[in-house]
């Protein structure tokens, strides 16, 4: 733990208050404040009141207010203490540099840990072949749903001309935090988030990129981006088979692709080709999700919830029935996902369906496509797991 002062030395509180503080983790970077050196000062007086001096990364720290609830709340905890005081600083930009070295663990390289051999983050992608298919909702309501499962979860929104994740989960207003040349996710729901809507200057800005830039805005999100340890980061991909596609499967060639379709069966050919695309670029489709697959209305008679084929049906089966037969492995249809009005209403309410915990409809299929996908362990090959031969 960096060193911190304190006029009280040998206050007989201090050892159990400074124990406390170490239980304080940042509600975003999600580690110690003392491990980080954001604790500058302790002083306890005569009469067992603590003040606190917390640095925060930024001045405007979107989360300061929770910061010192939480070291209030610890604090307060301790024996004998009487009073809590938390005053609030900024870091020094030596000290932001130190915090940036300590969370990237001296390396200087910007590379993507998700990338590493070694890695134990299971990347899922969100693919489709065309527009309007529903893939953002079943991207966050996937990600929610493994998070509430006990899971450490990130979500990518590289979905760069039409990012729509942040104002799904609520925080299209959001701003990430920056530490020198490092971006921490926006914390909401248990998840970590990353979208490019968070980094420009206006929410109403139109983001025209294309080539190298696009190429970079994808690589700084995966390498300059703090995740901290993920079990899961799924990735918003864009439609179609473009640029972004081919960046996020030349960086990322270990990551697995979920392909997300409609009921049609025009809509089940282009979403071959997404398939396909990931195929191309080494990557393994591990399923197929039909979204809008009827529409499901609970009936005011009898209670019970109906499903109407609007779109048709089978787009979905077909889909992962010419990936099977054009990749030569099984490609199942993983989840079929109604077309629920209460799905449309979360997304744009910013409250994932999957939140509620009430029994049928799009939720009902979203949580247990997520316990599907959350059981399937990921295959052990590639991975360096630490082990010598004997005698060495």
């Amino acid at each position: 733990m960096p060193d911190l002062t304190t006029t009280s030395p040998d206050h007989p509180l201090l050892p159990a208050v400074t124990e406390a503080l170490g239980r304080v983790d940042d509600p975003e970077i999600k580690r110690p404040i003392t491990e980080l050196g954001m604790v500058a000062s302790v002083d306890i007086d005569a009469d067992a009141r603590v003040r606190v001096e917390v640095l925060l990364t930024i001045a405007g720290c979107p989360l300061k207010d929770t910061l010192t609830r939480d070291v209030t709340e610890a604090v307060s905890a301790v024996p004998g203490v009487a009073a809590v005081e938390v005053a609030l600083g900024v870091m020094s930009a030596e000290q932001r540099a130190g915090l940036k070295e300590r969370l990237s663990g001296g390396q200087a390289e910007r590379e993507i840990p998700f990338a590493r051999p070694d890695s134990l983050t299971r990347v899922l992608a969100i693919a489709s072949g065309k527009g309007g298919v529903g893939k953002s909702s079943v991207t966050v309501n996937l990600a929610l749903a493994l998070a509430r499962s006990g899971q450490s979860v990130g979500v990518l929104d590289a979905d760069i001309y039409g990012h729509s994740v942040p104002p799904m989960l609520g925080v299209a207003d959001a701003r990430p935090t920056s530490i020198e040349e490092m971006i921490l996710p926006v914390p909401t729901m248990g998840l970590k988030v990353i979208s490019i809507g968070m980094l420009k200057p206006r929410r109403d800005q139109v983001v025209a990129w294309r080539g190298p830039i696009l190429d970079r805005a994808i690589h700084q999100m995966l390498a300059d981006v703090y995740w901290g340890d993920l079990d899961h980061l799924l990735i918003d991909l864009p439609p179609g088979t473009g640029d972004v596609a081919i960046s996020l499967g030349q960086k990322l060639p270990n990551a697995e692709v979920v392909v997300v379709t409609t009921p049609q069966q025009a809509a089940a050919e282009v979403a071959e080709r997404a398939g396909t695309m990931a195929s191309m670029m080494n990557q393994r489709v591990v399923g197929v999700v039909e979204n809008m697959s009827g529409l499901s209305v609970q009936c005011p008679h009898c209670g019970q919830r109906h499903t109407h084929d609007v779109f048709g049906s089978g787009g979905g089966q077909d889909t992962a029935d010419g990936l099977t037969t054009r990749l030569g492995y099984e490609v199942p249809l993983l989840a079929q996902i109604p077309l629920d009005p209460s799905l449309r209403i979360g997304g744009d309410e910013g409250s994932p369906v999957v939140a509620d915990p009430a029994e049928g409809g799009a939720g009902e299929a979203l949580r247990a496509l997520a316990e599907r996908l959350g059981r399937r362990n990921r295959p052990l090959q590639g991975l360096q797991l630490g082990l010598s031969p004997v005698g060495r």
